[in-house]
């Protein structure tokens, strides 16, 4: 871990510490650089194996979103189970630390926190084979995507992510079908778009499916958004809407597609040194929670969507509802990326994803 990164851990453990303080930078720095040499030579930290075990569970969501509330449900069961030989804590939304949604995966890996969830897209760089989940239009429906995450197709890129990385994966939340918004003009088909600058996840699928509708992809961390939007830096953006109106773009974006071009989950990662390092009860447990919180997150992502909506309209903004002869031409566009992925991906990857 560089020293940058242990300095922003000690603001992440400061902020998630119930009962000390961590004192200055450079002691920040020390303590963690003792701790993570003892960890190398003894296994696991001592937050792991002694009781209380310490789990501290993050994300990027205000408190009353559903990914959060999924968080409390998850540590909720944990908490009740197991009484007084847990310490569970939440860090709700990093971004409000100063931290960017881009370093969660690492502040896991390195063992700062104990689980987050974080779209897949994020980790595409360190584990290309994540890429295939960013095609576009992979997935027909809700029904048809989360048939595949939660089997052979999700399990294999959980797999994949355990190999390269210090990563226990549970399970997948729902980040689901993303949608296109702007400020300039109402989109029907891809030469709708032509000289659009749109805001892209840090993924090469994505920012070449948006070369393909003849878009200016940027590829920007959340982060980021919100400000590019404002200065009007930027012209488009792409999530789900109750993304949009969660982070206010819906106040200054008029006109929204329901595109359907991506549907993202989001992994739900642990690091793996701790989680293996529990007892084989609480991993059990873990589990459980995990399944039963996606099932839940999943539900809630419905009611938001179906909110986002309204609360679009409200704000005066517009939805498109594309046509079957305007879809198609929005497929037809991308259709060149699947040639691509053909000479990218594995057979068995190629396979799972029916390409």
């Amino acid at each position: 871990m560089s020293r940058r990164r242990f300095l922003k851990a000690a603001a992440v453990i400061g902020a998630g510490a119930a009962s000390r303080a961590i004192g200055s930078p450079a002691a920040a720095f020390a303590q963690q650089n003792v701790a993570r040499q003892d960890t190398a030579k003894a296994g696991p930290p001592r937050s792991a194996t002694t009781r209380p075990i310490r789990i501290l569970l993050a994300g990027y969501a205000p408190p009353n979103n559903g990914f959060s509330l999924s968080l409390k449900r998850i540590g909720e069961r944990i908490q009740t189970k197991f009484g007084k030989d847990v310490d569970v804590k939440y860090l709700y939304n990093i971004l409000d630390l100063g931290y960017k949604g881009e370093d969660l995966p690492w502040l896991v890996e390195d063992g700062v926190l104990t689980m987050a969830y974080q779209s897949s897209s994020y980790f595409t760089e360190q584990i290309p084979d994540l890429g295939i989940a960013d095609l576009p239009f992979l997935f027909s429906d809700t029904t048809t995507a989360r048939a595949a995450m939660d089997g052979r197709f999700g399990s294999t890129l959980a797999q994949r992510m355990e190999a390269k990385g210090n990563y226990r994966i549970l399970g997948w939340f729902e980040n689901g079908f993303r949608h296109i918004s702007n400020r300039l003009r109402p989109i029907h088909t891809p030469p709708d778009m032509k000289g659009m600058t749109i805001r892209v996840l840090p993924s090469k699928v994505q920012e070449r499916t948006f070369e393909l509708l003849g878009a200016m992809p940027r590829i920007m961390d959340l982060s980021e958004l919100l400000p590019a939007i404002k200065a009007g830096t930027i012209d488009a953006q792409e999530n789900p809407f109750s993304n949009t109106t969660t982070y206010g773009v819906h106040k200054f974006h008029k006109f929204h597609t329901a595109s359907n071009h991506f549907y993202l989950s989001r992994p739900i990662f642990f690091n793996k040194t701790q989680f293996d390092a529990w007892p084989k009860e609480l991993q059990e447990e873990m589990r459980a929670a995990v399944r039963d919180a996606v099932g839940f997150q999943r539900a809630l992502h419905v009611k938001e969507e179906e909110d986002a909506m309204v609360d679009i309209k409200k704000e005066g903004g517009t939805i498109v509802e594309l046509t079957p002869e305007e879809h198609q031409k929005f497929v037809d566009a991308v259709k060149p990326i699947y040639g691509e992925a053909r000479g990218q991906y594995d057979r068995e990857l190629l396979m799972l994803a029916k390409i």
